[in-house]
């Protein structure tokens, strides 16, 4: 992608294009968006009648293969990257420990609603009362956490992290997801 081109968002039903990990703030931001897609999908399993086998092989295929290298992304390298640039001002340190206790939240749910999703899919049942509950709290908690990132914390880290910054995070995402630094990469604006 060349930094005059236009990034269109994708609908969140397929998993973010590597190529935007040019730009890791939209790469993150499109995360983002994959995520609420994710959330409305366990909303409906949540509350329809019965099992959507295709829904729930989506949600299980997010749980497993994108959720924790996105929070990856954040914990290991955004967070401290602005913990390093912010200013006393910006009082980041407090927005990420909530945005920390919504995901470590959301974590201690999950074991639960992947066992629960890979049970319904081999079993055939349908989900309990008590499983659609889980299921719509732990949705809610992940959605918390997308508030907080996506109304303060990205808007901070447009305005505080450095070009410097921005290819390192780049670079360590491209590496965390088995992708070769590409010439792309090294054009994030």
């Amino acid at each position: 992608m060349k930094p005059s081109e236009p990034t269109l968002r994708g609908s969140g039903d397929k998993p973010t294009n590597p190529s935007l990990l040019a730009n890791p703030l939209v790469f993150i931001s499109e995360d983002h968006l994959r995520e609420r897609q994710i959330c409305a999908v366990i909303d409906g399993l949540a509350t329809a009648d019965s099992l959507n086998r295709q829904a729930t092989m989506s949600v299980l295929r997010f749980l497993n293969e994108e959720m924790n290298v996105h929070l990856r992304d954040e914990e290991e390298d955004l967070f401290p990257l602005l913990a390093k640039r912010c200013t006393q001002e910006d009082a980041i340190e407090g927005v990420i420990d909530r945005i920390k206790a919504d995901q470590d939240e959301a974590m201690r749910l999950l074991p639960q609603v992947r066992e629960m999703l890979a049970g319904c899919l081999d079993s055939g049942a349908d989900l309990t009362p008590e499983d659609r509950t889980v299921l719509s709290r732990f949705a809610a908690r992940v959605r918390r956490h997308l508030v907080a990132e996506n109304a303060i914390l990205l808007p901070i880290a447009r305005a505080r992290l450095t070009r410097v910054d921005l290819r390192t995070l780049s670079k360590h995402m491209l590496s965390r997801r088995g992708l070769s630094d590409f010439e792309e990469a090294t054009d994030v604006d």
